[in-house]
């Protein structure tokens, strides 16, 4: 039997590691749509932005997996999720899915101020935080974004010197020490290999 197509509508910044796991895995009944990072900028347009793309993959027939975790939609994307009976990424951000599950839950209880780092968000640092929260601008609101954080943690997807450089140059932008993990995949790629294998299932749109 072959295996199901699905439609992995995923955030932008995984990019890199989506095409990595489906070329290391030969995962190829996924397809991908790709969505812009900066959407991450405004919440709020996440789940009314991926319920136009869940639609249109439905009506394709083909199984549709979300490449988001709930990335502060305040649970938009999980009310998305059931009511066309589809699944996302674990967790509530990608600083959790990229580890083993528990991993993020015990660093933050330890440091609650600590500033997690992926490779993506290391390396468009610039761009996303200090041009996306307007402190390049307006550097009096350095203090206000990050007074209260103590440590950065970096988890390293790729676990390359240029990620590694990134990391230390944000750390350093940020006026913070930091600790470096090897994250790899964590989560991320059993979740994209379990859904290349799912049966079909009946939901919205007949899929």
């Amino acid at each position: 039997m072959s295996k199901q197509e699905v439609l992995l509508i995923a955030c932008g910044a995984l990019a890199n590691e989506v095409n990595a796991v489906l070329s290391a895995n030969q995962l190829t009944n996924i397809s991908v749509e790709y969505l812009s990072a900066s959407l991450h900028n405004r919440p709020e347009k996440l789940a009314p932005t991926l319920r136009t793309r869940v639609e249109r993959g439905l009506d394709q027939g083909k199984k549709v997996f979300l490449g988001y975790a709930d990335c502060g939609s305040g649970g938009a994307i999980d009310t998305l999720c059931e009511e066309y009976s589809i699944e996302r990424l674990p967790g509530a951000h990608c600083y959790e899915f990229f580890l083993q599950p528990g991993v993020f839950r015990e660093f933050h209880a330890v440091n609650p101020g600590t500033f997690f780092l992926t490779d993506y968000l290391a390396r468009h640092f610039d761009r996303l935080v200090l041009e996306g929260l307007g402190i390049i601008e307006h550097p009096e609101l350095f203090e206000m974004y990050f007074g209260n954080y103590s440590k950065v943690l970096f988890m390293s997807q790729s676990g390359s010197e240029h990620a590694l450089r990134d990391a230390h140059s944000a750390a350093r932008k940020l006026k913070l020490p930091i600790e470096v993990i090897a994250g790899g995949y964590g989560q991320f790629a059993d979740a994209l290999l379990d859904v290349s294998v799912m049966h079909p299932r009946i939901g919205a749109g007949g899929v």
